[in-house]
Formats: structure tokens, sequence, C-alpha cells
């Protein structure tokens, strides 16, 4: 499975690090955090490395719905609440003005990347609108150009929704691409250890006075603790031939997501938290809602997206910890990467340069708001426990003996606990299912065919390959294949 944008963009290859290196700054990741930030570090004079673990773009930023937008949920009213009008009013300004960032790269650049000015719309099925009659009138009260409204050109009457003025959406794998290319980034360079400014990979490793971790989660686990104030949710994506034209970008507060690109309608939905799969397959769900919505649409592609949620609903941006003056980091954006990635790069460049940015400190990696954090904190520390406990506990689902095709099962192996996947063609492969990051009991995936961690959202294909972090290595093999 793989988004429209990686179907039709060819970012190519690049070589992996091979020696030691010096810089200004080092960039971990090069994903749209990463990238954009990298090629700030460098148009302000700065001699930067991006180092990726696998390829450009090949994480979250490929799977993106690719909305670049201020529109984040019912947000604006909370925040207003939880952490006062000047805060709330940072975070609607740092990110409306990535907006517009993004469209001044673009033009000065020249990057052919489909970039399109349109209303983002936060709307419900429901009668009763009263949360959104007041999140329009908080994200107004913040300086946005927000407005409730009763219309839309959605196939369905709705109960209103929240109309943003001059959002807007892209090809992120075009975009990204133009910035890449003027970059030095080594592939297949996974980095296993930072310590100071010196940063570690298998065959090399870079000095520099700045350490930027944007790999989408934090593997450095302490001092910063970050596995302890975020999990990771998943979400899916169709993509749709004879769907609509609509006037602009949706999310709905039960759940669907909307927009458009060329003669595609992209639905998103199905979210749920890693490693807590629903019974039924969030592809199914999605394809039923595209067949009730226009019964003549096609699904062309689908795919799948990851993200960081942080207890507060804003992403950490800035210095990692009091005590790693070189290290910076940026994560956790809840669902809102691109316009998110672009209020990284602009904070943390200022940072680099020994700047004080604005509208940094509502990002601050060191802030806790009780009254937002609390209720997450407390959920999320259960769900720890859950993981790291709780499950080892139960007694394994028998033997795998009458395992379909396409099927999976946590069983006892020769006395070990081990997850065990029956292919197409008939071979079984057995891998441990506790995650090698901080020893969570992994949970099976039918979606993406994958065990995923539950605790902190570590994800590994059934051959116990590394998908995606905190974790820095794959799931041991109890067997190799067996039929």
């Amino acid at each position: 499975m793989e988004s429209i944008w990686k179907r039709e963009t060819e970012l190519g290859e690049r070589s992996a690090i091979r020696e030691d290196y010096r810089a200004d700054a080092v960039v971990v990741g090069a994903g749209m955090a990463g990238v954009l930030t990298a090629y700030k570090l460098q148009k302000a004079g700065l001699s930067v490395i991006v180092l990726e673990a696998e390829r450009v773009g090949s994480g979250q930023t490929q799977n993106t719905t690719a909305k670049i937008t201020a529109q984040h949920n019912l947000i604006y009213d909370r925040l207003i609440r939880q952490i006062g009008r000047d805060l709330a009013g940072q975070y609607a300004r740092a990110n409306q003005k990535a907006i517009a960032e993004f469209e001044a790269l673009i033009r000065t650049q020249k990057i052919d990347c489909d970039f399109r000015r349109l209303p983002a719309y936060l709307y419900t099925n429901l009668r009763d609108k009263t949360d959104l009659v007041q999140e329009a009138k908080s994200a107004k009260s913040l300086g946005l150009d927000a407005s409730f409204v009763t219309e839309s050109s959605l196939p369905i009457s709705i109960g209103g929704a929240v109309r943003f003025e001059n959002q807007a959406q892209f090809q992120p794998l075009k975009f990204l691409k133009a910035l890449a290319d003027e970059l030095t980034i080594f592939e297949k360079s996974r980095v296993y250890k930072v310590e100071g400014g010196r940063v570690y990979t298998a065959h090399g490793r870079v000095d520099a006075k700045a350490v930027v971790l944007a790999c989408h989660f934090p593997f450095v686990n302490r001092p910063g603790y970050y596995f302890l104030r975020m999990h990771q949710s998943r979400s899916y994506v169709v993509a749709l031939e004879n769907a609509a034209e609509l006037d602009g970008m949706y999310l709905g507060l039960e759940g669907l997501s909307f927009r458009n690109y060329g003669s595609y309608l992209l639905l998103g939905g199905g979210g749920h938290r890693t490693g807590e799969h629903p019974d039924k397959s969030s592809y199914d769900r999605l394809e039923r809602a595209a067949r009730w919505l226009w019964p003549d649409a096609r699904v062309v592609a689908k795919w799948s997206a990851q993200d960081c949620m942080t207890m507060d609903g804003i992403p950490y941006i800035g210095r990692f910890s009091n005590g790693m003056p070189q290290l910076y980091v940026v994560t956790g954006f809840n669902k809102w990467g691109m316009t998110s990635s672009m209020v990284a790069a602009q904070i943390l460049t200022e940072q680099v340069l020994g700047w004080a940015h604005p509208l940094a400190e509502v990002f601050s990696p060191q802030r806790f708001h009780t009254r937002a954090s609390a209720a997450n904190l407390l959920k999320d520390g259960i769900e720890a426990v859950r993981g790291l406990g709780l499950k080892k506990l139960t007694v394994p689902e028998g033997n795998y003996a009458d395992l379909k095709s396409g099927e999976a099962r946590v069983v006892d192996y020769d006395g070990v606990r081990a997850g065990v996947y029956r292919d197409e063609g008939n071979e079984t492969h057995v891998v441990s299912v506790t995650c090698p990051h901080l020893g969570c009991v992994l949970s099976w995936n039918g979606d993406e065919r994958s065990w995923d961690c539950p605790c902190h959202g570590s994800r590994f294909d059934y051959k116990g390959a590394l998908l995606s972090g905190p974790a820095l290595e794959g799931l041991h093999q109890e067997a190799q294949t067996v039929q």
C-alpha cells in the first residue's frame, strides 16, 4: 500500500554515511519537519547535514493528507480555557503564519507542488452545534478568519461547520523533493546514539554545534522522557475516483476527512491508538462510507499514517531538555504535521541561531499545563502499565496449527510468548512480541500486517523488521519461516 504522493514522485536515492563529518548543525530525520528545518538553517548560513534512517520522505510525510491549515479540530476554545488567551493566541498565529510561509517559499523557489488556497471546514452531522459555534467565536477572537456556517458542498446535510478562510493544500513529496535536492542528506543512516553534539550511526558520526531530532518520535529516552508524554495514533486514507469536487477541505467531528487532489478525492478516518485495533478493518469502514456517499466511486489507492499525540494537544518544539543545550526536538504533531513542520522550522532555526522566537513559548518542551495534561497523563500511564505488565499475564491463544492464510496470533511457542503470522504462501513467521524499546507486549494490526506497540507506537512487519520507532531495532525471530 502506498500513497498517491509516493506513486507519482520519484525522490531518487542517496548514499549512506561512510565516514565522520563536522557541521554547524545535524538534523536527524528527512521528513517534512527535518528537511524544512535543515533548509532554513542552511539558508541562514550554517553548514547542515541530514541523517535519515530510511529514505527521504519515507515516514509520515509520504502518508499525510497534506492539509496546510490552522484548523486543528476543536482546539481554540479548549486552549483559551486551559492555557490562557495569550498562549492560545501564539498557537493560532504560528499556524496561520506557517501557511503564508509555505506559499512564499513555493512562489520564490518556483516549486510546482499543486499548492492551492481554499477554505477548511470543521463540521458535524449532528443537530447539536454548540461546540462548533463556540469554536468559531474563540478562533475569531484569536485573530483567525473563522465563521460558523450551515451549508457545505458535502453530499449530506450537516448540523453546522466552522469555516476557516484562506487555508491551503499541496502535494507534499513534490515540495519536499525541491528542498531536499539542495541539502546534504545521507540515507540508510540510522542514528542510534547522541552524546552532546556528537551523533552516531553504524558507519560514521557527525560532530555539530546543534543537533535537531526531527525523527517523528524521539529515540533518546532520558532525560526528556517523551515516551511518558506522548502516545501514537493511526489513521487511514482511501483515494477515490468518480467521487466529487468539494469547495474546500473537510474534517468531521464524527471522524471523516475529505480533500480533493486532481481527479481524486481523499477520504480519511478510522483512527485508533496504535496497538489498539478495532474489530473491523478501518479500510473496510472507509470503503463502505465511500459507497454510501458516492455509489459510483472507485478506490484507487489506500494507505495509513501514524501521529504522535501530546498530552495537551500542542507539539513539542524547542530544546530537548534543560540539561542538553545542544539538542533540539520537534515531535507531537497531533495529526497536523504539515503546518506544524513549518512552525517547527521557523522556531528551531531562530533558537539554533541564538535568537528568541516570539511565538515559541506555547510549544516549549519544558511546559506542563496541568489542566490540559493531567487526564491524558493518567490515561497514557494506564496504557503503559497494560502494555508492560498486564498483557504479559494473559494466557497466549493456543497453538498456530489452525491459522489461516493472512491470520496472526500470539501463542506459547516452545515456552516463549511469540507472534505467529501465516502468509499467502502458507509460510509461518514467528517473532518475539516484546517491543525492544521498553518491553511492552505488541498487538497485531490486520490492516497493515504489522506488530504494533500500544505503549509508544513502535511498529514491526510480520517478519520482525522495524517499520517505525522509537524502537531502534527489529524483533527477535523465534524461528525461521516454517511450514
